[in-house]
């Protein structure tokens, strides 16, 4: 692996203007896939995997991405804009959209855009804090890190995530989620456990016990008990008192277990960043409130409610998405978005101003998320934060970039929406939305959710706030991937069998073959949706 002194940076032309292509290309990609078939693909992999032909090729200007550095910024710019676009941007447009209220839809870009930078700036400036550690799993980072080091180096390491990748996309086809299976080798044991238990059990209640954890709001439930106890822990570790802090660090909870001198980011730096993004979401409730025209249809409590709840809603979901992001990979940014939209309908806002509620909520989360993955992927490659200096350094030149990508991907948005739109393309989760506002709610689902969000408040409080297994309890209740519980599970035994016959001699290898698999699992996922979006 190189070594250079200063890291590259993305505003040198040649890199800026590959940069900007290939964000065109994630934008167009998760656009054209999240209308289509609903989900959005990681490009992380396709990303690292065009930087490193494009240094194969004989041109002098070229050999510059032999270096992992200026690879990791092209697969920074191509993530970013393909979650950019598909997730932040034109599933919030979509809401309006899919309810007749075409003249919303760019008011509502205006809001999602802005709610998706902040969501991005945020997770910069919280990233390898108390509360998001850079040493925390982050799987699909560490899988494109180990990629493009593999692609770097050679020989035993290319050879093991070669024979990964090649039992991903075996796996991948047979259906299996190698996804799953891969977290299993690097995450935490215990907050995957339960992620593979409320996978399990989203996918038999029905044939096990005849009760749909889906359709009886079980699942929204759980998440959300878990969700407020999870918001007061982040609360405690970023807000206490630093003398009280210290004196944790005798009791059992992990998350006191974090040597603060490592991390980049310290307490009152998270502090300000979450108070700043709590203010900007305010500010960006407002504007929707007035450019979309819902000042008139509400009464001025009504209208203080609906910006002080959107801006609280926002600033949660992110938080919630990020945790679970963080520890399994996955992130319920949907189902999350879906809560907020339920509490809205039983708090009383006009349908508008629920269309209006549902698209900014779903703005953030997917950016923050996926900003984390590649700063992971950046942190792995730059030493494990070994140069302090130029970790942060570098970490900065991928939030540029990243930014820059999300430009793109909303002047791709701006200019595309309507030959997506005119022709019915509309991301099939915007029409959940819809029809949801459209059936109204019942007291019968606010006691369903208030009834399940005590056994999910009481896992999560029994796990502390760096296991997180009531929120991935919860996220794996929400997720319906099929046979993903039994990946998740048998991997975690394959683990602890490993680890306990080889020892901590196992983890390295480990983690490549884990990264082999999510990465073969997503080329598998990217190369399939294509191919059906083709056919």
């Amino acid at each position: 692996m190189d070594n250079e002194k200063n890291h590259p940076s993305i505003f040198e032309p040649f890199a800026l203007v590959l940069n900007i292509v290939t964000a065109v290309l994630g934008a167009i990609i998760g656009m054209q896939i999240v209308t289509t078939l609903g989900v959005t693909p990681s490009t992380s992999i396709i990303g690292a995997l065009v930087a490193m032909l494009i240094a194969r090729i004989p041109v002098a200007m070229l050999r510059k991405y032999k270096s992992v550095h200026r690879q990791n910024l092209v697969q920074t710019s191509i993530s970013s804009a393909t979650f950019g676009a598909a997730n932040s941007l034109l599933i919030p447009i979509g809401i309006p959209f899919a309810m007749g209220a075409t003249n919303l839809v760019i008011p509502m870009l205006i809001g999602a855009a802005l709610a998706m930078f902040v969501d991005a700036a945020i997770l910069y400036k919280l990233f390898d804090s108390k509360l998001f550690p850079a040493s925390s799993t982050w799987a699909p980072g560490v899988a494109t890190a180990e990629s493009i080091k593999a692609g770097d180096t050679g020989g035993k390491r290319a050879g093991l995530l070669g024979v990964g990748a090649v039992v991903g996309l075996i796996g991948s086809y047979l259906n299996i989620s190698m996804s799953a299976f891969g977290v299993a080798f690097i995450g935490n044991i215990w907050a995957l456990s339960m992620f593979g238990i409320g996978l399990m059990i989203r996918q038999y209640s029905v044939p096990w016990f005849d009760i749909d954890v889906n359709k009886l709001y079980i699942a929204h439930g759980v998440m959300i008990g878990a969700g407020i106890v999870a918001l007061i822990q982040a609360g405690m570790l970023i807000f206490r008192n630093p003398s009280k802090s210290s004196k944790g660090k005798h009791n059992n909870h992990a998350a006191d277990e974090i040597d603060e001198s490592k991390l980049t980011r310290s307490v009152p730096e998270a502090r300000k960043a979450l108070s700043i993004g709590f203010v900007a979401y305010l500010v960006i409730a407002l504007l929707i409130a007035i450019i979309g025209g819902i000042i008139s249809e509400m009464s001025l409590g009504m209208l203080i409610g609906f910006i002080v709840f959107a801006a609280f809603a926002a600033f949660v979901h992110e938080l919630i998405v990020g945790i679970a992001a963080m520890h399994s990979g996955w992130f319920p940014a949907f189902a999350v978005a879906f809560i907020t939209l339920l509490f809205g309908m039983m708090i009383g806002f006009p349908p508008i101003a629920l269309a209006l509620l549902a698209g900014f909520s779903a703005a953030t989360g997917p950016a923050f998320a996926d900003m984390g993955y590649d700063l992971k992927t950046g942190y792995i490659l730059r030493g494990n934060g070994a140069n302090r200096e130029y970790e942060l350094e570098g970490r900065k030149q991928q939030y540029i970039t990243g930014m820059i990508a999300f430009g793109v991907a909303l002047l791709t948005v701006l200019v595309t929406y309507n030959s997506y739109f005119s022709q019915n393309l509309v991301p099939p989760i915007d029409k959940v939305y819809v029809s949801t506002i459209q059936a109204g709610t019942s007291s019968e689902v606010a006691k369903q959710l208030l009834i399940w969000a005590i056994p999910g408040a009481i896992v999560q409080l029994l796990g502390g706030p760096t296991r997180q297994i009531g929120v991935l309890f919860a996220t794996g209740l929400l997720i319906a991937t099929p046979n993903a519980c039994w990946a998740v599970l048998v991997g975690i035994a394959i683990r602890i069998i490993v680890l306990k016959a080889k020892g901590k001699e196992a983890e390295t290898p480990m983690s490549i073959l884990a990264a082999g698999f999510i990465a073969g699992d997503a080329l598998y996922s990217f190369f399939n949706s294509v191919f059906k979006m083709k056919k």
